[in-house]
């Protein structure tokens, strides 16, 4: 079933909506107070940073830009024809890495544009627009053999400096946006469905999935802050890009914010549990097959997999379905993966100058998780169907620090305190308590396409009220808790894209059904019958 969408014309509101956002992303350089760079940061989703206004270029002068924001050009393409979807992908890859260079080329530079202005549209925003237009090009060109050119689409083309608005705070400044049962973002709307991270709190709590084997401790950990040798200070975090101490909060100060879905009669109350183990052997790479296939390097940090040990870049289904697993039941051959998370202690991993790590400006000692518990929830109103083989589902949102909070679905918190869930603030543990990151993925499906051409607009969140969107039916969701045992203090950061500046809100998790059918059917039936099942 991998990859059968439908391949609807592109509609008048979409054509409308890609025309508005070429009108937004044509951000112009501007000179600002003190001789810094400032640049209108409108560019992207329609929002700021966690949903914010856009930030003004009157707001924006006179402030230290820290990154690069570009529209999200692959989640503005959710109706791409199926013949169309390898060069697509191709192309929304190449861009990932023009922007990457770019940051790279701004990061380098960062002191120049800020004594000489005009230097981040000759070295960086003008190169990048151009090789973006090219990219933009050809996507239109390879969509348009097979259905309708969309129009507008030149219009993404745009990026802009922006200042990290986090930048001037101090840890424990913030409570921080407090998760409030899940994001229910699809990229369509979205539901924000009480569904998210309350169904999941009270699974898989005490599921001890085996402990040990945490690295780096007994080194001088800090706090994760000192910039090192000829870093800006202001950007925080070992390689320099983040994460601030102003993105950690005590979770102490944190209120309660976690509010249980009511079970309604006739609610499918079951859970099914999968052992795969907390990736003890070591499988990292920087791909990511979902989002980029065939492309190495496609997400530009390092991921943990556990489960499937056949995922990388150029996996086909086939590969997957006859690949080994960490699992304990071999009849779940599904793939789990994540960004790892580092210690920023000044130590380095064996990835400082490899792809997706110290090239891409994720450095720092990564850590086993101490726990990781996979369990599969039911729904709140009623039974649930079989996932169909291959669904692919990404939950949370890779770049949520530039797009805005419309796809976030990160869950940071910490043990003992997982009633208080985080989703833009890394948590301050207090001694004895670990930090937790939990992942509740969508749990409807629209009943066809094991995949879309946005890789999210197959499946959805329920809504507020426990129901699947119309035209979708509920499948098992899968709740993902991942533990780690790290020094107590800000002194970690998730991998992420060099320009995402390892914010938490970055955080997400990617998941490919390859159980096998007998199996399938026996999570679904442990779950609509109320039981307890491994």
């Amino acid at each position: 079933m991998r990859r059968t969408a439908r391949t609807p014309r592109t509609s008048r509101k979409k054509r409308s909506s890609l025309a508005n956002r070429a009108i937004a992303a044509s951000a112009a350089l501007i000179l600002g107070g003190g001789g810094l760079v400032a640049v209108n940061v409108y560019a992207s989703a329609g929002e700021g940073p966690s949903g914010s206004p856009p930030t003004s270029r009157t707001q924006n002068a006179g402030r230290q830009m820290s990154t690069i924001d570009c529209p999200d050009a692959g989640n503005e393409l959710p109706d791409v024809p199926e013949q169309a979807r390898p060069e697509v992908d191709r192309e929304l890859a190449a861009m990932d890495t023009q922007i990457t260079d770019a940051y790279r080329q701004f990061a380098d530079r960062k002191e120049q544009i800020s004594r000489d202005p005009g230097l981040a549209e000759n070295a960086v925003l003008g190169p990048l627009r151009n090789k973006r237009t090219a990219s933009l090009d050809r996507i239109g060109i390879a969509i348009g053999r097979v259905g309708e050119r969309p129009a507008g689409i030149e219009g993404l083309a745009g990026c802009s400096l922006r200042a990290d608005d986090s930048a001037s705070g101090s840890p424990g400044d913030d409570t921080g946006d407090g998760g409030d049962g899940g994001n229910g973002g699809n990229g369509d709307g979205g539901q924000d469905d009480g569904q998210g991270q309350d169904q999941g709190q009270n699974q898989g709590q005490g599921d001890d999935q085996g402990q040990g084997d945490n690295q780096g401790q007994g080194d001088d950990q800090g706090n994760g802050q000192d910039p090192g040798d000829g870093q800006d200070p202001g950007q925080g975090g070992q390689g320099g890009n983040g994460p601030e101490p102003a993105d950690f909060v005590d979770i102490q100060s944190v209120q309660p914010n976690v509010q249980r879905p009511r079970q309604r009669r006739g609610a499918s109350r079951g859970t099914f549990t999968t052992d795969c183990g907390r990736n003890e052997n070591g499988k990292f790479n920087p791909d990511n097959v979902i989002v980029a296939p065939g492309v190495s390097n496609g997400a530009h940090h390092m991921h943990d997999y556990i489960g499937n040990q056949a995922n990388d870049a150029f996996a086909s289904d086939d590969d997957l379905a006859n690949g080994a697993t960490t699992c304990r039941n071999q009849g779940d051959r599904s793939t789990y993966y994540w960004p790892v998370l580092r210690l920023q202690n000044g130590q380095d991993e064996a990835d400082v100058n490899a792809d997706g790590g110290g090239k891409d400006q994720n450095v720092g000692q990564i850590q086993t998780p101490s726990q990781v518990t996979l369990k599969f929830v039911g729904s709140p109103v009623g039974k649930v169907s079989a996932m169909p083989r291959f669904l692919r589902i990404i939950t949370g949102d890779a770049k949520a620090f530039t797009n805005g909070d419309a796809n976030a679905n990160a869950s940071w918190s910490c043990t003992g305190f997982e009633d208080r869930q985080l989703k833009d603030k890394y948590p301050i543990c207090p001694e004895g308590s670990q930090v937790v990151r939990t992942f509740a993925f969508q749990n409807c499906w629209d009943g066809q396409n094991a995949d879309s051409a946005n890789h999210r607009t197959h499946v959805a969140f329920a809504q507020a009220d426990g129901r699947c969107p119309n035209g979708f039916r509920a499948v098992p969701q899968l709740v993902q808790r991942i533990v780690y045992d790290v020094p107590p203090g800000p002194g970690f950061a998730v991998d992420s894209f060099p320009e995402q500046l390892h914010k938490p809100i970055t955080d997400h998790g990617d998941f490919i059904n390859v159980f096998d059918q007998r199996l399938m059917n026996k999570m679904v039936r442990c779950i609509n019958d109320g039981r307890r099942c491994r």
